[in-house]
């Protein structure tokens, strides 16, 4: 049974950081990433990395503040955030992939965490 577990969610005030880590168990995966979605409104991507952790993607709103990267040995994928702003605030999913190329659209991914609640306070 394949599951994904997210953790590091909080609440830190605009222009600190977090780490975001997801666990994966079951199998591994390739392509792994991870999505958000703020109150009202549609989850949207954020952040993708292939297995050797040699191509990322990202989101335009979070390029030079967020940093994905994994762990193969402890088939964990991570995300640091830095300079948080409120609107980053959001429930953050975490997603995994069984087909080649890194995704940027739900779709593209086959399993799905219960999500961590993130809240940045201006």
């Amino acid at each position: 049974q394949v599951q994904l577990i997210e953790s590091g969610g909080g609440l830190v005030q605009a222009g600190g950081s977090l780490r975001l880590s997801c666990a994966a168990s079951g199998r591994t995966f390739s392509p792994m990433g991870w999505f958000r979605q703020a109150p009202g409104k549609e989850r949207e991507f954020v952040a993708a990395i292939n297995w050797s952790g040699t191509i990322t993607r990202y989101v335009e709103s979070v390029k030079g503040r967020f940093t994905i990267s994994r762990d193969n040995a402890k088939n964990t994928a991570y995300l640091q955030m830095n300079s948080l702003k409120p609107e980053d605030t959001a429930v953050y999913f975490c997603a995994a992939s069984k087909r080649a190329g890194v995704g940027t659209t739900e779709s593209e991914y086959d399993y799905w965490g219960q999500g961590t609640q993130v809240a940045v306070s201006s």
